[in-house]
């Protein structure tokens, strides 16, 4: 499912524009990002809690020169913890 799949779907099952559908996943994107970046978790009960984590700095090899050794700085990277509904769900207990 792409993104346009996912508002229509979302307009259907909401009973709303496909704009204001739009507007919405946007605006929850968005949101998610800001908390992210400010260092907050977001937790959406049953479904999952997306968090931002700090990957240390490392040394790694050149892929192109294997012999060559190469500094990884360190980034701040997105993670995703499910749920216990999501888990159960794709068990199917649910």
């Amino acid at each position: 499912m792409n993104k346009a799949t996912l508002i229509e779907r979302l307009a259907a099952e909401a009973a709303v524009s496909k704009k204001q559908a739009e507007a919405m996943l946007e605006n929850l994107v968005k949101i998610i990002i800001s908390e992210l970046k400010a260092g907050n978790e977001v937790t959406i009960t049953g479904f999952g809690t997306f968090l931002a984590r700090t990957r240390h700095a490392r040394g790694g090899v050149n892929p192109q020169k294997p012999s060559e050794r190469i500094q990884i700085p360190q980034v701040t990277v997105a993670k995703f913890k499910t749920g216990k509904t999501l888990k159960d769900a794709l068990k199917g207990k649910i």
